[in-house]
């Protein structure tokens, strides 16, 4: 297992090591070459922490920890690898296409007749789109302007409203006393009445039977 760690280590160096001729972009450099030269230690790399992983299973077990975190990190070391390829590849990719897109751009005959739609200046654009943005924030604003005082009638309104169910509700209260005098006056005479009724039916009696 020892013998294989260090192989792979050795690999990732290697690997790094490669990269670093990448950057510094010598002439007689053959970049596809060395592109798939780090495309197959990248992969070597692989199927060996794949074996070693294999290994620290049938390892001694005091051991096993410290095995599997050296092949971790040889993995981590993969990954960032790939990683490094994957974004120099589509770094290149980019490259190329601006390199067509000018050579096409400079190769290309105008005459005063053709008509030309060239996206040349992207900040107009954006400065283009940052105008619209504006624009749509202050229709808002003015919109959400027009429903606060929208509210705010409808606010005076209610205090209104208000003001008057109250005064109604007073004017309800004096009537509700008003006729609540009345009927117990109402209640007071028909007690009197009755009162009066009486007295004089025994009033009449006490005559008949005094003059009988």
């Amino acid at each position: 297992m020892e013998a294989l760690y260090h192989q792979t280590n050795k690999l990732v160096q290697e690997t790094q090591h490669l990269f670093s001729q990448l950057e510094k972009k010598s002439p007689n450099l053959d970049v596809n070459e060395v592109e798939n030269n780090i495309e197959s230690k990248i992969n070597l790399i692989n199927s060996n922490c794949e074996r070693l992983d294999v290994l620290c299973l049938k390892g001694p077990i005091f051991q096993r920890q410290n095995a599997k975190m050296r092949v971790d990190q040889l993995k981590y070391d993969s990954r960032h690898l790939s990683a490094a390829l994957n974004s120099w590849r589509n770094k290149m990719i980019k490259k190329q296409r601006e390199e067509a897109e000018r050579e096409a751009l400079l190769s290309r005959t105008f005459t005063t007749n053709d008509h030309v739609d060239i996206m040349i200046d992207h900040n107009s654009q954006h400065n283009s789109s940052l105008r619209n943005a504006v624009h749509g924030m202050d229709d808002l604003l003015q919109s959400g302007s027009t429903i606060l005082d929208n509210l705010k009638d409808q606010r005076i309104t209610l205090k209104g409203a208000h003001k008057r169910l109250i005064d109604i509700g007073n004017t309800l209260g004096l009537s509700n006393t008003t006729m609540r005098l009345i009927e117990r006056r109402a209640r007071e005479d028909g007690f009197v009445l009755v009162g009066g009724m009486i007295f004089t039916c025994i009033v009449i009696v006490l005559v008949i039977i005094y003059l009988t």
